[in-house]
């Protein structure tokens, strides 16, 4: 948990700059403010809007550093592990078919069960899904969570270590390597840590130290040491594999189709979002202060498109960028716009 004697500065208004705007009726309706940063393959900052050493927590956008110890232990190896799998296990999924029957899967090929994983139920994001659940009045189980290929990762770690299952605690052996690793290329001593909706340790950092850690991994090569080899393979994974890092509809999903596997980027709840540009070897980290996801998407994909690598005339870009408000008897009743200032 974080000191309470040395509490950080937490990301919030104050030192933030407007990133989206919300208009209606020709008025301002809501704006949405944050912190956002893209650092060079140097760790250096190349431009920022906001409060660079903002701490927050990243949430589920630094998943492919949890993985890092999946890879770098022999874990991954051991289990002949395919690159779809990896791809899963950074991944916030919809629960999805596809999602749930290839954790189970995953989880039967290491002998293990459902009832091993530790990241609790709830209703899958995907409709089908949960239409299919409710005919069948059938509860949604684990597979269902939109962390269970994170959680078969983790357990993957577990067994080929030998060490306990009661893996999400803080001081458990995993949790004490995915430190290690977060704070090794974050570049930083994370001052806390709170607990994920997924119950597993969340390790705060700045949006400078998450974009950095970004960077990182955009300009790890296949040919390098060992954490190099693994960062370059998740971000390949992730990219390669848009549709089970999150679904249908998904920001992750359609923005990473649109830009051909060429970028890796991933959400994190209550406002973050991060992008790993390997042929830039640049890093982007932002987080909305407000946590609103259209915030965070709409900024994601500004500076996507201001670094060169997403056209913003494809769908999935105007989709976030600049959406149009249209009521229930479709009425176009608004539009969401950039921030003045802000990625430009």
């Amino acid at each position: 948990m974080v000191d309470k004697e040395q509490v950080p500065k937490m990301a919030g208004a104050e030192g933030s700059q407007p990133l989206v705007e919300l208009w209606r009726g020709g008025l301002l309706e809501s704006v949405h403010s944050g912190h956002a940063v893209i650092c060079d393959d140097t760790g250096e900052i190349v431009e920022a809007w906001g409060d660079a050493e903002a701490v927050i927590f990243p949430r589920s956008s630094c998943k492919m550093l949890q993985a890092l110890p999946l890879i770098e232990s022999g874990a991954a190896a051991a289990a002949g592990l395919t690159d779809a799998q990896l791809a899963l296990s950074c991944a916030s999924h919809q629960g999805a078919t596809l999602h749930t029957h290839a954790v189970g899967r995953w989880l039967a090929d290491l002998g293990l069960r459902e009832a091993d994983l530790r990241c609790g139920a709830h209703e899958p994001f995907d409709r089908t899904e949960r239409d299919r659940l409710i005919r069948a009045y059938e509860p949604p189980c684990q597979l269902h969570n939109n962390c269970s290929g994170k959680h078969a990762g983790f357990l993957t770690w577990v067994k080929h270590a030998k060490a306990g299952p009661e893996y999400v605690e803080h001081d458990h052996p995993l949790q004490r390597a995915v430190k290690a690793a977060f704070e090794e290329v974050t570049g930083e001593t994370s001052p806390g840590w709170g607990v994920d909706g997924c119950s597993a340790p969340n390790f705060a950092t700045t949006v400078h130290g998450l974009a950095r850690a970004m960077a990182r991994f955009a300009a790890a090569s296949e040919s390098g040491d060992s954490r190099q080899k693994a960062m370059h393979r998740l971000t390949r994974a992730m990219a390669a594999h848009p549709m089970l890092v999150a679904g249908q509809g998904r920001a992750c999903t359609e923005l990473m189709e649109a830009m051909g596997g060429r970028v890796a980027i991933k959400t994190g709840a209550e406002g973050v979002f991060v992008a790993i540009v390997p042929e830039k070897k640049i890093g982007i980290a932002l987080k909305a202060c407000d946590g609103a996801s259209r915030a965070s998407e709409a900024a994601i994909a500004a500076l996507l498109v201001k670094i060169g690598v997403l056209d913003p005339a494809h769908p999935a870009a105007r989709k976030r960028m600049t959406p149009h408000l249209i009521n229930w008897r479709g009425v176009d009743t608004g539009e969401t716009r950039l921030a003045p200032g802000f990625a430009s």
